[in-house]
């Protein structure tokens, strides 16, 4: 009986682990080199240091949103049964939500706009500074290698003098490419993406109501993101992206 079980518990593993070739798996495979390390290095030392309101950490990114309405109207929910939506829907567009999150001391601000322009990203950075940390000597802003997230953008939108000013408080590290996951930033989208979008929303301004909703108590509660992986960590754990030390 014993050595039946084993047979057993042997056959199972061998099926869960064998090949599937028809079966193919979605991954981040990043290109491991001095640069792709540098760089993770860079925003894992900098989630490290200590706070200082003078010297904020915001992580920013965005996210596509697509727009959908009912083409019926739902059923309200009465005691014992949930709201009913019809299947169908209608398709409203697609617009773009910015968000700014300080994980440390747990603020964040979350935007939709229309698009998501080099001139977008522009006015964001502008607000950052001048509406949002008014206040600070330098903003640390860690975000993706998007083509959008340039510094040179801010002279698409403001006169020279102006853009300067901005960039002077601003202090930008760039995620290594195919690591956006480092980005804290993300981690706020997949909560509010999980809490507060997997509804139908019609159009724009609906959607700006509901992000604003979301982020106010979040906000009033200064919920922190509580990031654990370091530098070490990822020497030991990442050890394979390291490139080889040149003799």
């Amino acid at each position: 009986h014993r050595r039946g079980r084993l047979v057993s518990n042997s056959a199972s593993y061998a099926q869960k682990n064998a090949l599937k070739p028809w079966l193919k798996q979605q991954w981040c495979i990043p290109k491991a080199d001095a640069e792709f390390v540098c760089r993770m290095e860079d925003v894992l030392d900098l989630y490290e240091e200590p706070d200082d309101p003078k010297r904020p950490r915001v992580c920013f990114d965005e996210r596509p949103c697509q727009l959908l309405g009912d083409v019926r109207e739902p059923l309200p929910p009465k005691p014992g049964r949930l709201e009913r939506e019809d299947y169908e829907y209608s398709r409203k567009g697609v617009c773009n939500l910015f968000v700014y999150v300080d994980p440390f001391t747990g603020w964040r601000h979350v935007e939709a706009t229309q698009r998501r322009t080099k001139r977008d990203f522009a006015r964001c950075m502008q607000r950052l500074v001048d509406e949002f940390l008014p206040d600070a000597e330098v903003i640390r802003v860690v975000l993706d290698n998007l083509s959008t997230h340039k510094p040179s953008a801010l002279y698409e939108l403001l006169p020279p003098d102006q853009a300067r000013r901005i960039l002077r408080k601003l202090q930008f590290h760039y995620t290594p490419k195919h690591a956006s996951w480092l980005n804290i930033a993300e981690v706020e989208i997949s909560v509010l993406s999980r809490q507060c979008l997997r509804r139908r929303i019609p159009n724009i301004d609906a959607l700006q109501r509901e992000v604003h909703a979301w982020q106010q108590p979040r906000n009033t509660q200064s919920t922190v993101v509580d990031w654990r992986f370091t530098t070490d960590d990822a020497r030991g754990s990442l050890k394979t992206l390291y490139p080889p030390i040149m003799e």
